[in-house]
């Protein structure tokens, strides 16, 4: 007996093949009726004798799509002939469209197929993989609202394109060499390069040692093989800044320790760089000259068809953007600030609408969220209100909620940079208009200054909006669960609630009400942010002693230049003020000789970590402090530890640098735990949760969780979010949708 219905499906519907995946399940069951988009929902028209096997089969969706609800309504559903696909309708904006994945095995075989219509075509795609966000304008999610839009399918196209057998039936982005994107090799002065195959004359200029600007899926890249690394990080002034690099599957377990877990993370169709420890820790230096390497595989068709003609293992593969600052996706712009340094040009014609990085991940631990990770959809319940959240000033993105999810949008950076707060302010529209948001509430970090603050205030007064400031610390802690805990936050820097500079902290309670229960010593920071880029400055600030006068002398400093130190020091002037767990790293790896100049975020503390890789922790005495109702661990006294064991080994080798590095981190890590364990002791909290970008530090890490474990605590951690400050939005959203 025939059954029909009205069916509406939910959630991530958009760009993942739903309507052609709801059509052959229709066929297959024999059900007529028709289906179509409506802008974040299916709705389909279903009648047949099979309705409620045909409704059970559709349930899981395709691979890419993820399903909130499915709601059945009873219809006559007057439906003649065959199920069919409609065109598109305007609807609710409820879902998201899903990020940029990989190339999809079958696609790979495509490309690589002899004679076939797709062999060499470097933006082969399906249903199941290729470009999405990095695409789209708007929802619904159709060819007419992304820039394929100017790509009009040829006839063998459009036949694949109808065919309800095909892997492309209603593929948004189907092209091939005679209809799709085009690819062109420019040099230096924008002239075209003649060649016969673009794709193997760039193989071929990488491999004789050339410096290649690759325009990817959401932004260039610029590429050389190892041996012209040091080159182009003269060229770019990075000569201490490790490369990522994309490297031959076959090859990468050779040049480092590869888990099971690590590489099905290279292979799960987000292919994100992974963070890996090198084989040997003094292997490829001009590459990277800590004991790690970021990897990944090649993860488009035309990274594959460039591996198939290189004679090299692998490409470096950087970001053409300076840090911090946003993706180039232009090959004007790009050609204007990079013609000095780069050697030749490969770009496409398929326009980048929302550009996006490459995503990081290190042990399983997200460090940065953008391309095949974001936008990331996170169901959470925070009522009816539509929340804007604006992010941190460093590593920013954005996150709004809106009917019971939480989005976050791609690595956005420093928005201190002028180039990189048009990107923030840019992203907030676009992402907004994907999700019909029209915010409520907006909620920003609580530092007065910080650009992004400025912008919330802006954007609230235009709409009426509820300002928000939700503290840094608070943020992180809110990101890492919803329970009653300890929440333990060590980082960079953040704005604390009396003023000075946070990041070794300690927190009790719930969302959004966290209080400050222990901390970091406070320590001075004389000249301020000069204290992060030349950390021999925080050295001082904690041990104004003799001992560390001598040898800041002995490495260069003049009489003079520590006579203003002092000064500085006794006079308060231009000295901040901080419980900062990053900046005591920076100092100690000051203080050994490690690294005396920051040239990147996190330089000073990630070469100590690398030093201490080599050597043996041994326990050091803590000493527990008080400041009012918080308690303290005493950094001074740990800095005066390695400062002694530092002199005896410049004395007469009875430590070794690598056994004070990794003694420093184990005692501080520890010193932390207890911090966080006396106060789930006192407060009778279970529940001990960790963030903050010191957090990626194994060591540090594993010592935190084995400490509160062993004291019988539970240990939370949040894998689904980065650890630093891509969380802040995130934490911001929570607490301003949980306040009051």
């Amino acid at each position: 007996m025939e059954k029909s219905g009205k069916i509406v499906v939910r959630g991530i519907v958009q760009g993942v093949g739903f309507r052609p995946f709801v059509y052959a399940t229709a066929r297959k069951y024999g059900i007529k009726g028709w289906v179509k988009n409506l802008g974040s929902e299916v709705e389909i028209c279903a009648k047949g004798d099979h309705f409620f096997e045909f409704l059970e089969a559709i349930r899981p969706g395709p691979p890419l799509s993820r399903i909130d609800s499915i709601s059945v309504n009873p219809s006559d559903c007057a439906a003649a002939g065959d199920f069919t696909i409609l065109p598109s309708g305007k609807g609710t904006l409820s879902g998201m469209i899903p990020p940029d994945v990989s190339i999809c095995r079958d696609c790979f075989d495509d490309v690589t197929c002899p004679g076939g219509r797709y062999q060499g075509y470097w933006a082969t795609s399906c249903v199941n993989c290729g470009p999405r966000y990095s695409i789209i304008s708007e929802l619904p999610y159709d060819r007419e609202r992304t820039s394929m839009a100017v790509f009009p399918v040829c006839p063998d196209c459009n036949s694949e394109y109808h065919d309800p057998a095909s892997r492309r039936h209603h593929a948004q982005t189907i092209a091939c060499p005679v209809c799709g994107p085009g690819l062109s090799l420019l040099d230096q002065q924008g002239n075209h390069v003649e060649c016969c195959d673009v794709i193997r004359e760039t193989a071929m200029l990488l491999d004789n040692g050339s410096i290649v600007a690759i325009r990817g899926v959401g932004g260039f890249h610029i590429a050389c093989i190892e041996e012209s690394a040091g080159d182009l990080k003269r060229r770019l002034g990075r000569t201490e800044q490790p490369f990522a690099v994309m490297v031959r599957p076959d090859y990468i377990g050779r040049m480092t320790r590869l888990s099971a877990a690590e590489r099905m993370i290279l292979e799960s169709i987000e292919h994100p760089i992974v963070v890996l420890e090198k084989r040997d820790p003094t292997a490829h230096p001009d590459i990277s000259n800590l004991h790690t390497l970021g990897c990944m595989l090649p993860y488009t068709g035309l990274h594959h068809l460039l591996f198939s003609f290189l004679h090299h293992p692998l490409l470096i593969m950087t970001s053409a953007n300076m840090p911090g600052y946003p993706m180039i996706t232009d090959i004007d712009r790009i050609m204007a600030k990079l013609n000095r340094d780069v050697d030749f040009f490969l770009n496409h014609n398929r326009r980048i609408v929302n550009r996006c990085d490459d995503s990081v991940v290190r042990e399983g631990y997200i460090i940065r969220l953008s391309r095949g990770m974001a936008p990331r959809r996170t169901q959470v319940d925070l009522g009816s209100p539509c929340i804007l959240a604006v992010g941190p000033e460093l590593n920013s993105n954005i996150s709004i909620y809106k009917d019971g999810f939480c989005i976050t949008s791609p690595h956005i950076g420093n928005v201190r940079n002028p180039g990189t707060f048009d990107y923030l302010k840019e992203t907030v529209e676009k992402l907004g208009t994907l999700l019909g948001a029209e915010f409520d509430v907006i909620a920003h970090d609580a530092h007065p200054q910080f650009l992004s603050t400025r912008f919330a205030r802006e954007l609230a007064k235009e709409t009426g909006a509820e300002l928000v400031p939700v503290q840094h610390h608070r943020a992180h802690v809110a990101s890492s669960t919803d329970q009653p805990c300890i929440g333990i936050t060590i980082d960079g820097v953040g704005y604390g609630d009396d003023g000075s500079v946070w990041g070794g902290e300690v927190f009790a309670g719930r969302t959004p009400d966290f209080e400050r229960v222990a901390h970091l010593e406070v320590v001075p920071m004389p000249g301020g942010d000069l204290a992060a880029t030349y950390p021999e400055r925080m050295v001082y600030g904690i041990l104004p002693e003799q001992a560390v006068v001598e040898i800041m002398a002995s490495r260069g400093w003049t009489e003079v230049e520590l006579d203003i130190l002092e000064g500085q020091l006794e006079k308060g002037v231009n000295v901040a003020r901080t419980s900062s767990t990053g900046r005591v790293l920076d100092a100690v790896s000051a203080l050994l000789g490690i690294c005396r100049e920051k040239t990147y975020d996190g330089e000073p503390a990630m070469k100590l970590e690398s030093s201490a890789i080599s050597g043996r922790p041994h326990v050091w005495d803590l000493e527990y402090l008080t400041d009012g109702p918080s308690e303290v661990l005493s950094t001074r006294t740990l800095c005066k530890r390695a400062l002694l064991e530092y002199s005896l080994a410049r004395k007469d080798r009875a430590s070794d640098i690598s056994d004070i590095a990794a003694s420093f981190q184990y005692n501080l890590a520890r010193g932390i735990a207890g911090l966080a364990i006396h106060a789930a002791r006192d407060r009778g909290l279970e529940l001990v949760t960790l963030s903050g970008g010191v957090a990626y530090n194994r060591a540090i890490r594993e010592t935190l969780a084995d400490e509160i474990r062993k004291a019988g605590l539970t240990f939370g951690i949040n894998a689904d979010y980065p650890l630093g400050d891509g969380c802040i939005s995130y934490g911001q959203c929570l607490s301003a949708g949980k306040k009051g």
